[in-house]
């Protein structure tokens, strides 16, 4: 089983649109996935299928030790993957975990019960370095970076890769940067070309070679509650998420292939 944190602390870089669409595409390459939405805006719930107005029990419920992780999964029937849903409830859980013992590891307990019962499981991040980040972060085996190639990308990357630094000295020393993704990508765009130059320079393979597309299908997809797959299979947003599926899925099994060679 190998855990995901999809995280950026900037918003609107196309964070859960990620998460749905590579739950989505890496079950229609027959895995099994577990999203685990971890944003009080619960839009990868929605993005997903999930009435978040009427859930019983969320990952809020997980994160203060109310409910076990298998309580709380539903199926997204519409993506093909399980979801831990989220709604407003978890904007509390900061607070209400702040003195509680072993905070930061409530989430890496929550999935190391689930055994070995998914291929994946990803966890959308909320857009802030918060304890729920960081709770994240504790449970991930590695981490991917969505950002958009612009003027102001560059300077919250550093951030973000101070946090990790953090979470590997003192929490989680296995944590590594699996890849940065770059999306909402319009290859007319001069600045969005020379930043993506940069990023190749700087981090070389740890960027995907899989390029998401500023793309109307992938925009309008959420709003019916459906993954771009399944909305427009054919659009280029869905074409791209496929393809940055059977890349992760290659990556890892060369990762595997290292570790038993």
């Amino acid at each position: 089983m190998k855990t995901l944190a999809i995280t950026n602390q900037k918003g609107g870089v196309g964070k859960t649109t990620t998460c749905v669409n590579l739950a989505a595409s890496l079950a229609a390459n027959h895995k099994k996935v577990l999203l685990v939405d971890l944003d009080p805006q619960g839009n990868a719930s929605t993005g997903s299928g999930v009435d978040k107005a009427h859930l019983k029990y969320s990952i809020y419920h997980v994160l203060i030790g109310e409910k076990n992780l298998k309580e709380v999964i539903i199926a997204s029937e519409k993506g093909c993957f399980d979801i831990a849903p989220s709604n407003r409830e978890l904007a509390g859980a900061e607070v209400e975990l702040v003195n509680e013992l072993a905070r930061e590891t409530r989430l890496k307990a929550a999935i190391a019960q689930l055994g070995d019962v998914y291929d994946y499981v990803l966890l959308d991040c909320p857009p802030a370095l918060n304890l729920v980040t960081v709770n994240a972060l504790t449970a991930a085996d590695t981490v991917m970076i969505p950002m958009q190639c612009e003027y102001y990308a560059l300077e919250g990357l550093s951030d973000l890769v101070n946090t990790i630094k953090k979470v590997r000295a003192h929490l989680n020393p296995k944590l590594e940067i699996e890849g940065l993704l770059r999306t909402m990508f319009d290859n007319r765009n001069m600045l969005a070309s020379q930043v993506s130059a940069q990023l190749v320079s700087h981090f070389g393979d740890k960027v995907y070679n899989t390029v998401i597309p500023r793309n109307i299908r992938l925009a309008e997809a959420p709003s019916y509650g459906l993954p771009v797959l399944m909305y427009d299979k054919l659009s280029k947003g869905a074409v791209a998420y496929l393809a940055l599926a059977k890349e992760i899925i290659v990556k890892n099994q060369h990762v595997k292939g290292a570790a038993h060679g």
